[in-house]
């Protein structure tokens, strides 16, 4: 970089005597406040574009993601119907959607809910691109050591997220609208309204996206000496009857499903252990 860019006479020097530029020093707490602005600025220009893709197609968008599960062309009622089938459980895990009328009852509310939707389902798609800009912010301040033991998380946490939040639409999505839907009491008739049904979808996605996080979680956790693989270990036990718990309450009460939702969620964990054993050598390797 040439001399001239910068006056000789206002540069700084560190304790071995290097100069130290100004774009080098630390950042203020104003400066931190604009790159933070800037990142978010980029974070919501990427969810809005997703999101306007999604409201021109909003008829797609609505009829076979959001509404899905109502409808019998719903891929994951084919594939359990098969898988059924193949385990040879007669009809128990055979399902069809409830293919009733979907209603908007209040004005303006097939419009606001499409805007709203369309830049939900925006942020998902971007997530990687979000995830990116939110991590270049917080990068810059972690130690040498700690910028190394999160190599690949971008990669690792979009990956995940993506994983859960198929899991959630594909998996528990159709058993909770099959199981809601099917229950009546006092001869009431299900006529779901539009945001209640697509509020129960989000409830079935976005969690298990964060339920899904639960590996990088505990690679970091390990990574410096937080979580042991031999305490999972201990408490695998404990941590496989919570797993049940949380299976009741996201699904209907009904044994197959609840196994069907459980046993992913428990090798989710089992891999947490593995991660967890991994992070754990590389954390004592560097303390010793």
């Amino acid at each position: 970089m040439a001399l001239d860019q910068h006056n000789v006479d206002d540069w700084e020097f560190d304790d071995d005597g290097k100069p130290v530029l100004p774009e080098e020093k630390e950042m203020s707490f104003v400066d931190h406040l604009e790159e933070l602005r800037w990142h978010v600025m980029r974070s919501l220009i990427a969810i809005a574009i997703a999101g306007v893709v999604l409201f021109i197609f909003r008829e797609w968008y609505f009829r076979y993601v959001l509404f899905g599960t109502n409808y019998d062309d719903f891929p994951s009622y084919q594939f359990f119907c098969w898988l059924s089938g193949q385990l040879n459980a007669g009809e128990a895990l055979c399902m069809t959607g409830p293919n009733v009328p979907i209603q908007a009852v209040q004005f303006g509310e097939q419009f606001i809910t499409a805007v709203k939707m369309s830049f939900v389902g925006g942020f998902v798609i971007a997530f990687p691109y979000v995830f990116y800009e939110i991590w270049s912010f917080i990068r810059p301040g972690l130690y040498k050591e700690e910028q190394k033991a999160t190599r690949g998380v971008i990669f690792i946490c979009s990956v995940l997220f993506f994983m859960g939040v198929a899991f959630g639409y594909f998996v528990i999505a159709p058993f909770g609208t099959n199981f809601l839907m099917g229950f009546e009491v006092g001869g009431a008739v299900n006529q779901p309204q539009m945001g209640s049904m697509i509020s129960f979808m989000v409830m079935f996605t976005l969690p298990a996206a964060l339920i899904f996080e639960l590996p990088i979680v505990i690679h970091f956790l390990a990574r410096f000496g937080m979580v042991t693989a031999e305490g999972m270990r201990k408490y695998r036990k404990h941590s496989f009857i919570g797993i049940l718990v949380l299976a009741s309450l996201l699904t209907p009460p009904d044994v197959v499903t609840q196994i069907l939702i459980a046993l992913p969620l428990y090798v989710l964990y089992e891999l947490s252990v593995f991660v967890a054993k991994r992070a754990q050598k590389k954390y004592e390797a560097e303390v010793a």
